[in-house]
């Protein structure tokens, strides 16, 4: 049986992952702190919808990567956003370094995406993102909303600056530059339902 985690604690990060190898559950850590991301009765935290848009996520980039030497992972591949301080788990993750090749966690991503809930959505957008520039590697941030048909994309500029870009429309793409390659937004809510103008809200589900 797994060792029921202390969250009153603090956890080197050896003994952090070795808590992560025995958990039913995933967990982010943060100097020394640790937070549970599921729960037993719900292992991968979230719906149909938020599982599906990731889904097609995975399957455009591998597609449009195929033969580049890099690497699509989706939710239970941990980034080292803070090497021996901070890991989490992003909705998606691409590396294309040769060397990054621990079989955990990726350390030098390009791409994270992140698709956005109700109760994680002020968080990416912020101290998360805040904390995801601080990965010299990473270059592009997408976020995508699951309540309407919206793609929002930050690209890292010479100067560090980031730009953001915003798509609604089904027919525009997103352009990731690092990465040579776009991803229409009809790929991206492929079997997601919508209603009859861009500005509609998707299917109206729980998130």
């Amino acid at each position: 049986m797994p060792t029921q985690p202390d969250y009153t604690r603090r956890y080197t990060v050896e003994e952090y992952f070795a808590l992560e190898e025995a958990s039913d559950i995933r967990h982010e850590y943060y100097h020394g702190d640790i937070f549970p991301l599921d729960t037993p009765e719900n292992k991968v935290g979230g719906t149909k919808r938020h599982n599906l848009i990731i889904q097609n996520c995975v399957v455009a980039l591998r597609g449009a990567l195929r033969g580049r030497g890099c690497s699509v992972f989706a939710e239970n591949v941990r980034v080292a956003v803070d090497e021996n301080q901070h890991y989490n788990y992003p909705d998606v993750v691409v590396s294309c370094a040769p060397n990054d090749a621990d079989p955990r966690t990726v350390h030098q991503p390009v791409l994270i995406i992140e698709v956005l809930s109700t109760s994680t959505e002020a968080r990416d957008r912020g101290w998360k993102f805040q904390q995801y520039q601080q990965i010299p590697s990473l270059q592009h941030y997408v976020l995508i909303s699951q309540r309407r048909r919206l793609v929002e994309y930050y690209t890292r500029h010479a100067d560090e600056n980031w730009l953001l870009t915003s798509a609604r429309d089904l027919q525009q793409k997103i352009t990731l530059s690092a990465l040579d390659i776009q991803v229409s937004l009809a790929v991206i809510y492929e079997d997601i339902e919508t209603g009859p103008d861009e500005d509609s809200p998707l299917l109206r589900l729980p998130d």
